[in-house]
């Protein structure tokens, strides 16, 4: 049996880890521009609460034959130990966990609805490369919920709790239409069929997505929300095409190997030091060194979307920092640029990171959010929809 060789000199973005912040603190340059794109710079005094006060990590003591003191506990969610219905509840949000089956396996999803369960639109989100739901993730999909939206999100397969090799990416079309399946099952659905329905990617979720809008039938989607989206791969990043010829002379082989060099980018993605460290000890985080099988779709499937931007019809919102070192901020401009939109937002966001949301200062993300929330806010009013229902189980 072939055993994978030493790895080779090629890097890879690390993992878009999410965390958006439910207070939300209004910003002097935060403005909604309609086809406009905009260059924003943070003002460094807003105000924000802390958001990480029931974190901690816990330290025993155990007696033997003398007291020494364990590693420190990981504890079982981002918040700490409040039990999960009694946190859930105090952001204003009930939350319901379950598995969807599918013919490429079963994934792990997620439904957010706010306590008094009145919805005007239902919200689709997708993570990052490495990420899951589960942990900071459902922090963006909280935040949307307490706006007034029922939001769904769906652990990609080879991600989090959901069936597939370990952030093996060899298919992204097939990753993409597993979630989709989901997605449109809820789209479709009692009570939401009638309502509009926006489709949410970060990161390299942000590709997953755009390839479930290229996958969709026409006016399914209301509209399409993208944060920091994986596009176009940055030069210090993509993949030597000579390395990958001599992989792929393995006839496939070598194509689930984990020997892909990893240039530790989370360090790039993440502003906050305290934020990383919540972030880092996300259990179900994928930190093995990405696939061979990965990089080679990664970057044929941007390639394929940047040649497809033309035919993206929806309105749409996409938002990037100007100092993110994991995925181009050109892959928002091109998609700007090129999509036949009538209705298309473009935000650049001086000097912030890759994680516009979780890994940045609170007042930077706060920023982020309100912009976000003005513009779905917007959107989901001119679509002439202003009908609030109310979701039974």
């Amino acid at each position: 049996m072939l055993s994978p060789p030493p790895p080779l000199k090629l890097t890879l973005p690390s993992s878009a880890y999410p965390f958006p912040f439910k207070h939300l603190s209004p910003h002097p340059n935060a403005t909604t521009h309609h086809r406009n794109a905009t260059t924003l710079k943070p003002n460094n005094q807003t105000q924000s609460r802390p958001l990480f006060s029931q974190l901690g990590s816990r330290t025993e003591t155990v007696t033997t034959m003398s007291t020494e003191t364990v590693q420190p506990e990981t504890p079982p969610n981002f918040w700490g130990y409040m039990p999960e219905e009694e946190y859930y509840g105090s952001e204003g949000v009930t939350n319901t966990k379950s598995y969807f089956e599918t013919p490429n396996g079963k994934i792990f999803t997620q439904r957010f609805l706010p306590l008094d369960r009145k919805v005007k639109a239902s919200v689709y989100m997708t993570h990052g490369y490495g990420s899951d739901t589960g942990w900071l993730f459902q922090k963006i999909c909280i935040s949307f919920t307490t706006w007034g939206y029922a939001v769904f999100a769906a652990d990609l397969l080879g991600h989090g709790r959901s069936d597939g090799l370990r952030c093996y990416l060899g298919d992204m079309e097939k990753i993409a239409a597993t979630s989709l399946s989901f997605f449109k099952h809820v789209r479709y659905s009692e009570p939401y069929k009638d309502l509009p329905a926006i489709l949410f990617g970060e990161s390299m979720g942000g590709l997953a997505t755009l390839l479930m809008y290229f996958q969709s039938e026409p006016n399914t989607w209301t509209g399409l929300m993208f944060s920091a989206p994986l596009f176009v791969i940055p030069e210090p990043m993509k993949p030597s095409k000579l390395h990958l010829f001599m992989y792929g002379m393995l006839f496939g082989l070598a194509d689930t190997w984990a020997a892909m060099p990893d240039n530790k980018m989370v360090g790039k993605a993440i502003k906050d030091p305290e934020k990383l460290k919540i972030i880092a000890s996300n259990p179900r985080r994928y930190a093995g060194k990405p696939r061979v099988g990965t990089m080679r779709e990664l970057a044929r499937m941007c390639q394929h979307v940047q040649s497809n931007f033309h035919r993206v019809t929806v309105p749409f919102l996409t938002v990037h920092g100007t100092a993110d070192g994991v995925t181009c901020p050109t892959s928002s401009q091109l998609l700007y640029d090129k999509a036949s939109s009538e209705d298309k937002s473009l935000k650049i966001y001086e000097g912030m990171y890759h994680s516009l949301i979780q890994g940045e200062p609170d007042d930077c993300a706060n920023v982020v959010l309100k912009d976000m929330r003005d513009w779905i806010d917007e959107r989901v009013e001119r679509c002439g929809s202003n009908k609030v229902i109310e979701v039974e189980d």
